[in-house]
């Protein structure tokens, strides 16, 4: 390991469990994880995680770059397990030619085949779903489709963040996966003929825009509402909550479309035996409960619930589009967003 990697995993201010000076990135008692996940939202995970194995975890906390970090790490990158969220980034680590085939037939077992890599590559452990806020005091009904978001109804009614967006190019290349590619680009162009404003700012500012009356819809993942509902800091957010319904978008056909927060092993995990101790105990029920209720998440185990506060959005019904499916169309998905112009809000 070179000097260069050493210090920057040991300096990093976001370590889980840090090493010391007597302390090596490749000792027989440790894991290193890179996570897109702050440390404090799986600290739970892995302290029960060395409470049961005896294994330590060092965490590095990576807001952006992470693919990018480990591919410049190379052969000598100390990683061995990569933590992340939603299908575009997930598959694009395996892209990037930064993860390996994890075989594991206790992580199979666990994880429904739609919500991992048919190759092995990676791994979803919880699911959020991109969902249709709507104003409680402007929105009678209780039931929406996605297609209906371009049904001129809803005309400078939806608030939206970027198209480009990773969480909504899924959903688009969902649809791409669903309808094709000319179904898709129609329904794009009507949905943006229907918002409120050009696509800005994150899925809690969706909820915001509901509270100030300035859109009647946004579109949200469902792990944001708990997070509004809970947030001490911000106690503002709680109010933007109580201002909104959560639907559950084509509950009457196909099924609410999901993402994921996976894992994934990094290509040259120099502590492969414990990254996959560490994985076959992520996928485990105990696993997925802590981290549903961290992070306001539903568990992929069949028979694991999901917290009290994220059954409260109401009865989901998810779409069972393998996810490596709607990866396949994410290409195509940006490029409606583009064409469209979707960026560019409503006409005037």
């Amino acid at each position: 390991m070179t000097k260069t990697l050493r210090t920057a995993l040991l300096c990093s201010v976001a370590i889980a469990a840090p090493l010391t000076a007597t302390q090596s990135a490749f000792a027989g008692d440790t894991v290193n994880v890179y996570s897109y996940r702050q440390p404090e939202l799986i600290k739970p995970l892995t302290d029960a995680f060395t409470k049961e194995t005896g294994l330590k975890t060092n965490v590095l906390f990576l807001k952006k770059g992470l693919v990018e970090r480990i591919k410049s790490e190379g052969a000598n990158s100390p990683v061995d397990v990569i933590l992340t969220v939603d299908i575009g980034r997930i598959q694009g680590a395996e892209d990037a030619g930064v993860t390996q085939t994890l075989e594991s037939a206790t992580v199979n077992k666990t994880i429904p085949a739609n919500y991992r890599d048919p190759d092995g590559n990676w791994f979803g452990l919880t699911t959020r779903a991109r969902v249709v806020y709507a104003s409680n005091e402007r929105v009678a009904q209780d039931t929406i489709t996605y297609e209906e978001l371009a049904d001129p109804k809803w005309k400078g009614k939806i608030c939206i963040r970027s198209g480009q967006h990773a969480y909504n190019i899924a959903l688009i290349a969902s649809m791409v996966a669903h309808h094709g590619e000319a179904k898709t680009e129609e329904w794009l162009t009507g949905f943006k003929a229907n918002l409120a404003r050009k696509p800005s700012g994150n899925d809690r500012a969706g909820a915001k825009g509901i509270f100030s009356g300035e859109c009647d819809l946004a579109i949200g993942n469902t792990y944001y509402v708990g997070l509004m509902q809970t947030n001490e800091k911000n106690p503002e957010q709680k109010d933007w909550a109580k201002s909104i319904k959560v639907l559950f978008p084509n509950s009457a056909d196909r099924g609410t479309h999901v993402n994921i927060s996976g894992m994934a092993l990094a290509k040259h995990a120099p502590n492969k035996a414990n990254a996959v101790k560490f994985m076959e105990f992520l996928a485990s029920a105990k696993a997925q409960q802590i981290y549903g209720q961290q992070v306001f998440e539903y568990p992929v185990a069949p028979g694991v619930e999901a917290s009290d506060i994220v059954k409260a959005f109401g009865d989901i019904k998810p779409d069972t589009l393998p996810l490596a499916d709607i990866a396949k169309h994410r290409k195509v998905a940006s490029e409606l967003v583009d064409k469209t112009g979707f960026n560019e809000g409503p006409s005037s």
